[in-house]
């Protein structure tokens, strides 16, 4: 997991355009603060894109927002106070309580949300492009960090012949047995998307996943009216909506919510403590902390539970290997643990 260095320079450059910015945005609402504001009311983000949000209230009636300063960062799914400044517009006053927050570096080091208030997180897949298994132990780190469920998708089985799928069968196996389910599906065949709706029911979750992997098609499936929702976001923002890099949250027909993201191509952690570490590797846990010295980086050192677990087949050797070089990369960051 190789993070972006920035040099001092290049830091103090990005900070200062981030104060331009929130200075900006504050004397626009010291004017809209002059002109008067509605009543307070709560709303839901369902879109989040540089300093706008697009709220939605309680009758599903959207506005485009400006938010003060004092909040800190938004995300798609954080439920805020809002003041209506227009018959389309509007000021975020106020942030609730979150119950949970996916968030990941950004160019300058600093936590982005990716979306607030998740019940579950689903992980997709497919055999175009190839996985990085890697990049699926990151998410599932973060996703044990938070505390929620995770859930991986394994699309494009229409793609996919009886060997290659019994192929990623045996890659994917590790996760299996650690409790993660694996569901198949193929958004062309419609395969497994009854079982995918059934478990994105009346919860929050977040799709992410590689560029490339179907997201979109996937989506497309179990929203028929996606295309409708993007046209009425257009037409309020006014300058369109791009959904590879908007991240944008939809009201699933059976019940719940699911919040897309942009694809990437990679997922970097950024300050994780190692307990949360270690929770993202559950296969691990029964031996971390057995071993003869307490600072074990289980690499070479004598009397190392882990290592032994691994040569019994008790921890698959890939795993162990994701293991060791996320605690290297985390240990080396500058800030260190948290």
């Amino acid at each position: 997991m190789t993070q972006r260095r920035l040099t001092e320079r290049q830091r103090e450059r990005i900070q200062r355009l981030q104060e331009q910015r929130r200075e900006r945005a504050g004397r626009r609402l010291d004017a809209l603060d002059r002109a008067g504001l509605g009543p307070e009311q709560m709303g839901l983000i369902i879109a989040h894109h540089g300093q706008t949000s697009i709220v939605e209230t309680d009758d599903r009636r959207l506005y485009r927002c400006v938010a003060r300063q004092n909040l800190g960062r938004l995300a798609c799914g954080d439920r805020v106070i809002w003041q209506a400044s227009g018959a389309e517009e509007g000021v975020i006053v106020a942030l609730g309580e979150r119950r949970s927050l996916l968030a990941r570096p950004d160019a300058g080091g600093q936590a982005r949300p990716v979306a607030a208030n998740l019940d579950a997180v689903v992980v997709v897949l497919a055999p175009e492009p190839t996985h990085s298994e890697d990049l699926i132990d990151r998410y599932l780190v973060a996703i044990a960090a938070i505390g929620v469920p995770g859930l991986l998708v394994l699309n494009k089985l229409d793609l996919l012949d009886a060997a290659a799928l019994a192929v990623l069968h045996q890659q994917l196996e590790p996760y299996r047995r650690i409790g993660y389910p694996l569901l198949l599906t193929s958004s062309h065949t419609a395969h497994g998307l009854d079982e995918l709706r059934a478990g994105l029911r009346d919860r929050v979750s977040l799709l992410v996943g590689q560029s490339g992997v179907g997201k979109s098609s996937l989506i497309k499936a179990l929203l028929p009216d996606r295309e409708i929702r993007i046209q009425a976001l257009s037409a309020l923002t006014g300058q369109g909506v791009h959904t590879t890099t908007t991240s944008m949250l939809y009201h699933l027909p059976d019940g719940g919510d699911l919040i897309d993201t942009p694809g990437v191509r990679g997922f970097e952690l950024g300050e994780i403590s190692l307990d949360d570490l270690d929770r993202g590797f559950p296969d691990l846990a029964p031996y971390l902390g057995r071993c003869r010295f307490s600072d074990c980086r289980h690499e070479v050192e004598p009397g190392c539970a882990v290592r032994v677990a691994a040569a019994h087949g008790a921890i698959a050797p890939r795993r162990l290997g994701s293991y060791r070089r996320l605690r290297a990369a985390l240990q080396a960051a500058p800030r260190g643990w948290n």
